[in-house]
């Protein structure tokens, strides 16, 4: 027969086994949960405070290959540089979640943008969302025209838009779409409501 002190040992070192092994299982969880909000590189805007308003941002579908108009409704601050940075951030979100039409890189992001007049907007993006951007020409054109149409419709007197990436002037968005130029808010809308129609 089996010592009493031996079963008494063998059973109190399964049980510190098992309570061990689902310790490591919960701190593996807690690790992988950590990882994921580390990759996170995008930078944290402070929230926005305003007054919610009903918005129109033109979200790119890759699959269609147009731009389709999405009502939102978003906080809007006063300032119209302000408004336009939040406009084309929830327009970002967007293209930011899981499933989306037209993804993006999750550490794409806007980190100006400069009205100047008469009606010139200057929008400065940062090196992921040019650097992580796919490439490929339709890929490109309908990003741009996504963030042109969005600002566009929503702030009045933008005539004309330029985007810069990191301050700087880039020659393509991904190596194809020319970023080099003003991009004129007419031709651009004119293009969108003949894709539109075919």
């Amino acid at each position: 027969m089996i010592p009493r002190h031996l079963v008494i040992g063998v059973a109190a070192m399964l049980v510190l086994v098992l309570s061990m092994s689902l310790y490591l299982r919960q701190m593996r969880r807690r690790a992988a949960e950590l990882q994921a909000t580390a990759a996170d590189a995008r930078p944290v805007a402070p929230p926005a405070s305003g007054p919610t308003e009903t918005v129109t941002l033109y979200v790119a579908d890759d699959e269609a290959g147009i731009l389709r108009p999405r009502s939102a409704q978003i906080p809007l601050p006063g300032g119209r540089q302000q408004r336009a940075e939040e406009l084309l951030r929830a327009l970002l979100g967007i293209y930011q979640q899981p499933g989306s039409p037209h993804p993006l890189a999750p550490a794409a992001d806007i980190r100006s943008i400069y009205l100047v007049d008469p009606g010139v907007a200057v929008i400065d993006l940062n090196a992921p969302f040019a650097d992580q951007h796919r490439s490929g020409i339709l890929d490109e054109q309908l990003t741009v025209n996504s963030l042109v149409e969005t600002l566009a419709v929503n702030v009045p007197g933008v005539r004309r838009v330029r985007i810069l990436v990191e301050g700087r002037t880039r020659e393509t968005l991904a190596g194809h779409a020319d970023l080099t130029e003003f991009f004129d808010v007419t031709a651009v809308g004119q293009a969108l409501a003949e894709k539109a129609r075919q």
